[in-house]
């Protein structure tokens, strides 16, 4: 029972807060596991935080459907992108440096983070988004799909939620509304952990972690329904602002832990 508390309040938080921002959550989740199941293999860790993050996503999405906040059409073409970038990031792995490569990684994250905390919106953009429920958004299709290839590519061979670069991206290089943005990345985010997770449970990485995905998914699905109705009162600055800390925490794990 106690176990089944402290996993929810977890899912909780993590529910909240990534679909709050569009980045899933995974950021959070990772380092708990880490901390919490030192025996598991790492496929095994990212194998539970891909499944819970799959669970949050969709669980955001729909709530974020009936608020009518999803490019569908977006987000279906950025999602074909991401998948193969996710592929291309896993295969690629073994050939790159960790000492070398998560410095020069977690520096950059580290500096957009301080960039989108200090650096804020137009306020005329955010005077025209105060109303975000239709996305007529015209945006250069070829930079949007480039960078979906990029964020599947890095969030797979970092195994970070791709939600925590898609979300800035759309909205500081594409001009997507930023509740817009949040919503249509979750949309991405499930699209692309679905296939994830199903590639890991085939290959047997769920088995060990199956339970930590149960005991986690009912916080999971209430939180993300929180944070879906908390992004109504939430204003776009402040939705950034946060993401721009979470960046920040996932470019000082990639130091140090």
């Amino acid at each position: 029972m106690e176990n089944l508390l402290f996993f929810s309040l977890i899912g909780l938080g993590v529910g909240c807060f990534g679909t709050l921002i569009g980045a899933g959550g995974g950021f959070i989740l990772m380092p708990l596991l880490i901390f919490l199941h030192p025996g598991l293999a790492s496929s095994e860790i990212t194998a539970i935080s891909l499944a819970i993050i799959c669970i949050n996503s969709l669980s955001g999405s729909i709530s974020y459907a009936r608020k009518k906040r999803i490019d569908y059409k977006s987000g279906a073409l950025f999602a074909l992108f991401s998948i193969p970038g996710a592929v291309l990031g896993t295969l690629t792995t073994s050939f790159f440096s960790r000492e070398i490569f998560d410095p020069v990684f977690s520096g950059t994250l580290i500096m957009i983070g301080f960039y989108l905390f200090f650096k804020p919106l137009n306020p005329q953009r955010m005077l025209n988004e105060k109303n975000e429920t239709t996305h007529n958004i015209s945006y250069n299709r070829n930079l949007g799909l480039f960078i979906s290839l990029g964020v599947g590519y890095f969030s797979s061979l970092l195994g970070i939620g791709g939600g925590i670069i898609h979300v800035p991206a759309l909205v500081r290089f594409l001009n997507f509304p930023v509740h817009i943005a949040t919503a249509t990345s979750h949309f991405i985010l499930f699209c692309v952990t679905l296939i994830a997770t199903l590639v890991h449970w085939t290959q047997g990485n769920l088995a060990q972690g199956f339970h930590q995905v149960l005991l986690l998914s009912p916080g999971v699905i209430i939180g993300a329904h929180i944070g879906a109705i908390l992004s109504t009162y939430v204003k776009g600055h402040w939705i950034i602002r946060a993401l721009s800390l979470a960046i920040i925490l996932v470019g000082l794990r990639l130091i140090f832990f």
